[in-house]
């Protein structure tokens, strides 16, 4: 199966220099726990999450309405491509233990977002217990892990 087919097309970004607060509500808005953060060009520079907004900044009594995103953002980003297997994106998920991929076309610009949820809601096309490895991955909820 192929990242496409079972990414989110209708991914909502933010630029560098837009303000936590407004980050904040537009993850409101849209139901969703993570924004890609894009240059003028559409490139994939950082991503955000909810979490960031939290332990970054206001944990650290930052101020939303005037701190850029681009101070607290991730900057590491892992991405996949549309045409990528399923599989692979998921690897990059466990290796990393990260929830959401943004998905980038061949010049890293923005096009999807491919999710945990996603790759549950597709379990059946997966194959579950694929689902269930990579869950296990990314959370490090192996048992046979921790007994070492």
């Amino acid at each position: 199966m192929k990242v496409k087919d079972c990414m989110q097309n209708n991914v909502c970004y933010v630029t560098p220099d837009v303000k936590l607060d407004q980050v904040s509500k537009l993850m409101g808005e849209n139901h969703v726990g993570a924004i890609p953060v894009c240059d003028e060009n559409n490139g994939v520079c950082g991503i955000v999450t909810d979490r960031d907004i939290v332990l970054r900044a206001i944990a650290c009594d930052k101020d939303v309405k005037n701190t850029p995103v681009s101070e607290i953002m991730t900057t590491n980003v892992f991405t996949c491509k549309q045409d990528e297997e399923v599989q692979n994106a998921e690897n990059t998920m466990e290796k990393n233990q990260i929830r959401r991929v943004p998905v980038v076309d061949m010049n890293n610009n923005v096009i999807g977002i491919l999710t945990l949820e996603d790759l549950i809601n597709n379990d059946n096309k997966i194959g579950k217990e694929q689902v269930f490895a990579t869950i296990e991955g990314i959370c490090d909820c192996d048992e046979n892990k921790n007994a070492e």
